[in-house]
């Protein structure tokens, strides 16, 4: 992914991938963790993993500390709030289209002998 962008966009790319998906999951689920425990999660060459967490660095959706020659991994999930700004609005939307099936639906049982 280009660094180049708005930082919505780098969001949004970053999230695009499963594997930086996961990488969050575990961050959230686990806490802060080093580099080669994220790493042991995911059969791939650790330049390629390295990547993905410059990715998700360049979003803000991580941090990175260094303790001596290890790099701790922390998720920031202030930067989802744009994501889930986005997406209240199809929330909403669906929300609104369930309350009426489900209208619909009650209306048809009322029908039937």
């Amino acid at each position: 992914m280009p660094a180049t962008g708005t930082q919505e966009e780098k969001v949004f790319a970053a999230l695009a991938s499963p594997v930086r998906r996961e990488v969050l999951g575990l961050l959230r689920d686990n806490g802060p963790q080093p580099v080669t425990e994220l790493a042991a999660h995911f059969a791939m060459a650790r330049p390629s993993f390295s990547e993905h967490l410059r990715v998700l660095r360049e979003a803000g959706l991580v941090s990175e500390t260094r303790s001596g020659r290890q790099r701790l991994y922390r998720l920031e999930a202030a930067a989802l709030y744009e994501v889930q700004e986005w997406l209240n609005p199809f929330e909403r939307f669906w929300r609104e289209k369930l309350s009426n099936l489900r209208d619909l639906l009650d209306t048809l049982e009322d029908d039937e002998p």
